[in-house]
């Protein structure tokens, strides 16, 4: 039979605030096909002739330990043997896709699924047992149940316990750490060398707060990597379990350069959100940094599904507040996204007086400002419930990234407005967010930045910021009422955040992360179209002549 038959697809509600599982009502037989061409190609090379020949052997050596992380996202997300399972595909299309998406699931689309027989996918992908409900993970007595790194799996009675990614991963691990000493022995640069073998201990002991310190302040060398399990995205059960993942970069210098002193102005910004002050009491760490590179490997987790664009690290709320955070633009990656993905989505749903509005230049500082944005607000809840991670559970993610989203254009404006900015004009970074907001919403309704996304379109819609031509299907931003939208949920944002509010957190989500029949009927435009939703990459040592 064909892989691509009719499946069975449940009702999945993860954020209902509820102690139990996904109810089991069964949705009438849907046929789901495989989309690989929903992802536009692209090559990731880089200028690697201004490198020693041991600094192109170090590269290559990364790209093997990022390799490693990638086959360790897989059993996360899907479970053991996947290169078995995929080359059990007998259809190229199903094949091509299962291993876009790390599994038989549609990540850019609500991971459904599209291989006969997979199922739906489990809120916890492999890092809870499958039958495990949430009111028994929650009841058990597990010290350290809500930790980042370790596995809950069954014992004979079957009773649940933990296991730490390093012993669940020791071989993999070791491995890892391994390829990270000998990269060390070939750096040029003596403190990233010291911070692979500390990145490589951390590996090995799941403690990473010592090497996410020592790398905020690693600023100064060219090639660098970003590597182990970091984002809880794929914990859609909790949000309490990091996934493995990894960036092979390359530093832009002349880019780097233009970038630099931004993150001066992030203590002054605090001070102005809008916001009561006991949302802002928290002072960003003044130790941050902000620069442009060139990515040459995506592996893990930062691969799976819609690509980053930007990094915001470390996660660690006291490396935060001790020393801020260093903020990674991935310019060739952003590049090609808005030649291949928001540029045709604007010729198709901006109106035309508008549409010289979307550049490049206004993609990267809004991509820019968003990174910069996660350093704003505060990382302790003001009413005792612990972090805001650890407040607002799976939907930590989505509140995050709404927030980081709209402090980035609430501070471009007001670093605009004092004479910062330069020579821009401000009606770029509002029509081109406009336009970034229906590239994030095809990202569908599982991703953190879709739903953020769809939060924040009905939001505008709502307050007259975004506005629809009714005979043409194509969008404007009112400027006047945009300014008024951005501060409303700039506010409302920071205060679910700040009160670790997760029932408001719900009600916001359920209902305002949702895409009405209008949006949807546009965004089948883009489809029929044929206008991509995300990247794919050829990428590794052949492809930088590396071997």
């Amino acid at each position: 039979m064909r892989a691509t038959q009719a499946c069975l697809i449940s009702v999945l509600i993860a954020s209902c605030g509820v102690d139990t599982p996904p109810p089991a009502t069964i949705e009438p037989l849907v046929n789901v096909e495989p989309r690989p061409e929903i992802y536009a190609e692209f090559t990731l090379t880089a200028d690697l002739s201004i490198f020693s020949d041991e600094q192109r052997e170090m590269i290559g050596l990364l790209i093997e330990a990022s390799q490693i992380m990638d086959g360790l996202f897989w059993k996360q997300a899907y479970g053991d043997d996947h290169e078995a399972w995929l080359s059990s595909i007998e259809v190229d299309d199903a094949r091509l896709f299962a291993d876009q998406n790390y599994g038989p699931w549609d990540r850019l689309d609500d991971q459904k699924p599209f291989i006969e027989g997979a199922g739906v996918k489990p809120l916890g992908a492999n890092f809870y047992p499958a039958d495990m409900t949430r009111e028994e993970f929650e009841t058990a007595y597990l010290p350290g149940k809500a930790g980042l790194y370790s596995l809950v799996r069954r014992n004979e009675k079957g009773e649940l316990y933990l296991v730490p990614y390093h012993v669940a991963f020791a071989d993999e691990l070791n491995a890892t750490a391994d390829l990270l000493r000998q990269a060390a022995g070939l750096a040029d640069n003596i403190h990233f060398a010291n911070y692979l073998k500390l990145r490589a201990n951390a590996l090995l002991s799941d403690d990473y707060q010592l090497s996410d310190l020592y790398w905020m302040d690693v600023k100064d060398n060219e090639i660098d990597i970003v590597i182990g399990p970091i984002e809880t995205y794929e914990d859609r059960l909790f949000g309490y379990r990091a996934a493995y993942e990894s960036y092979v970069l390359i530093k832009d210098l002349d880019w780097s350069a233009r970038l630099s002193r931004f993150t001066d102005f992030l203590p002054e910004l605090q001070e102005n959100l809008p916001v009561a002050d006991e949302y802002k009491m928290e002072s960003p760490g003044s130790d941050s940094d902000l620069n442009a590179y060139d990515v040459v490997y995506y592996a893990g987790d930062s691969n799976a599904g819609a690509k980053t664009i930007a990094i915001n690290l470390p996660n660690d709320e006291e490396v935060q507040l001790q020393k801020g955070t260093r903020r990674l633009q991935l310019k060739n990656a952003m590049q090609a996204k808005f030649e291949k993905i928001l540029g045709p989505i604007a010729g198709v749903l901006v109106e035309d007086s508008q549409r010289q509005n979307v550049t490049f230049d206004a993609f990267f500082a809004n991509t820019m400002f968003h990174e910069i944005a996660h350093g704003l607000g505060i990382k302790n809840t003001i009413t005792g419930k612990g972090t805001v991670r650890e407040a607002l559970l799976d939907l930590a993610g989505s509140m995050e990234e709404g927030k980081a989203d709209i402090l980035g254009l609430f501070m471009i404006t007001e670093l605009y407005e004092a004479g910062e900015m330069g020579e821009i004009d401000l009606q770029d970074n509002y029509v081109t967010f406009m336009a970034s907001v229906f590239r994030s919403i095809r990202f569908g309704a599982s991703s953190a930045h879709g739903k953020a996304n769809m939060v924040r379109f009905n939001f505008f819609i709502e307050h007259g910021a975004f506005v629809r031509n009714a005979e043409n299907g194509k969008y404007r931003i009112d400027f006047e009422r945009m300014q008024e939208a951005m501060d409303a949920l700039s506010r409302l944002l920071l205060t679910l955040q700040g009160d670790g509010d997760y029932a408001g957190a719900v009600e916001l989500v359920n209902t305002m992360g949702v895409i009405g029949e209008t949006l949807q009927a546009d965004l089948d435009r883009l489809t029929q179209a044929n206008i991509p939703v995300d990247i794919t990459f050829n990428q590794g040592v052949a492809v930088l002549g590396l071997e």
